[in-house]
């Protein structure tokens, strides 16, 4: 058969931020896959360990010395069997042994294998003839928090939604405009700007965390406007990484603010109201199902996103679910493994009426597959910058979905009126 695995090569790479990854190569009898594995620099602590001892070395022996004789001769069609497969080689909870990451370039590379010896695109593969909604690209244009460096917003990213395109090329179009005219306010704005950017591509200034979200407000304003389609904006706020448990409140250091987690509830609420906010992610520390529950219960028309709260686990995302934390989910592959487990965590994500994010990670490499996991799982919404390098193979990638599928192509349905 074509699809029966013969051989995996892995290799080390470079991720966008110059650090070393693990890229797996999948041979068919009549196939060929490839996959690298991206790096998140903020990471929920219930993420899977990246490498086992030793790193990306210790990591590529395991394939060429442990994994590979396991899986060839196995068909890649079956992806549940490699899938849990590499579950049983490595043996533990969180992939400490082989590594998740070594699972995840695994898991993707097999994945294309398939649909490649089949003659099929990713998607197609994945989600069948009825895979055609195109996901809105949520597209970081200022970055703040752990994601800048010296004095910027102390809120992680502000986030472009052009939730009103209806096209994915139209969305993506109004992203690249959002992103660009933000950074000639930003000229204006601070003297000391110099055009800096983030590992995703947005741009990082020294202003007040007020003053970012003035300036995108304004700017998505504009551009809808111009464009003729609604084009709001959301945060991620990261809270986590600013989450002081000994003193039990959220230090937003550049603004030299101190607030309690029912201060923050007051503070999101407001910014929801002011600023018509479509999206807020993380926005409470990732143990805080309560204050997510709170939150998604008063904020109308918002999507709640957990991502350090589920890390793409079903069991979080199901204590999520049983008091109504969060109404959305961030889908980061390499945060549980394989794609056997994230789609399960969509599956349960769908099933109970909260949205799939598809995302990108900060550290992340030119690979397209999230493009194509978007469109096979109808994700409404992807998450993966504006226009950096990396980020572009995925949104260009979404572009080619798009023009392929032709008058068959739809957007997703995003109820956030």
């Amino acid at each position: 058969m074509s699809s029966i695995i013969e051989d995996l090569i892995a290799r080390r790479i470079f991720n966008n931020r110059g650090e070393e990854t693990i890229e797996v190569d999948v041979i068919t009898a009549g196939g060929f896959g490839r996959a690298g594995a991206p790096a998140g620099k903020s990471r929920g602590k219930a993420e899977v360990v990246y490498y086992p001892t030793g790193g990306v070395d210790a990591a590529i022996k395991k394939v060429d010395e442990l994994i590979a004789p396991e899986l060839a001769g196995l068909n890649a069609d079956f992806q549940e069997e490699i899938d849990s497969t590499l579950h049983e080689i490595d043996g533990t909870e969180d992939f400490k042994n082989i590594g998740g990451n070594t699972a995840f370039a695994i898991s993707l590379a097999n994945a294309e294998a398939a649909a490649n010896s089949h003659g099929l695109l990713l998607f197609q593969f994945l989600g069948g003839n009825v895979a055609n909604t195109l996901p809105y690209p949520l597209g970081n244009c200022i970055s703040g928090g752990q994601h800048a460096r010296g004095k910027a917003p102390s809120i992680q990213e502000y986030l472009a939604l052009p939730y009103g395109a209806e096209s994915f090329l139209e969305a993506q179009t109004a992203n690249a405009q959002i992103h660009k005219r933000i950074g000639d306010v930003l000229k204006k704005k601070s003297t000391t700007f110099n055009g800096g950017k983030s590992d995703e591509g947005a741009w990082i200034a020294n202003i007040t965390t007020d003053d970012a979200f003035e300036v995108i407000a304004r700017v998505c304003e504009e551009v809808g406007n111009e464009l003729d389609f609604e084009c709001r904006f959301g945060i991620d706020m990261a809270a986590s990484s600013f989450w002081k448990p000994k003193e039990e409140k959220y230090i937003y250091e550049n603004e030299d603010i101190k607030r309690d987690t029912a201060e923050q509830l007051e503070y999101l609420l407001s910014l929801i109201e002011k600023y018509h906010l479509a999206y807020v992610e993380d926005p409470f520390n990732e143990d805080d199902f309560d204050s997510f529950a709170e939150l998604t219960n008063k904020a109308k028309n918002c999507m709640v996103c957990g991502d350090d709260l589920f890390t793409t686990n079903t069991e979080r995302l199901n204590n999520g679910i049983k008091i109504n934390a969060g109404n959305a989910i961030i889908i980061k592959v390499n945060q549980i493994g394989t794609l056997t487990d994230a789609a399960e965590t969509i599956q349960t994500a769908q099933n109970n009426g909260y949205d799939a994010v598809m995302s990108h990670r900060s550290g992340d490499t030119c690979d397209w597959h999230i493009a194509h996991l978007a469109v096979a799982y109808k994700c409404p919404v992807i998450k993966t910058g504006t226009v950096e390098g990396t980020r572009i193979a995925k949104l260009n990638e979404l572009i080619r979905i798009e023009h392929f599928l032709g008058s068959r192509a739809r957007m997703a349905d995003l109820n956030i009126h």
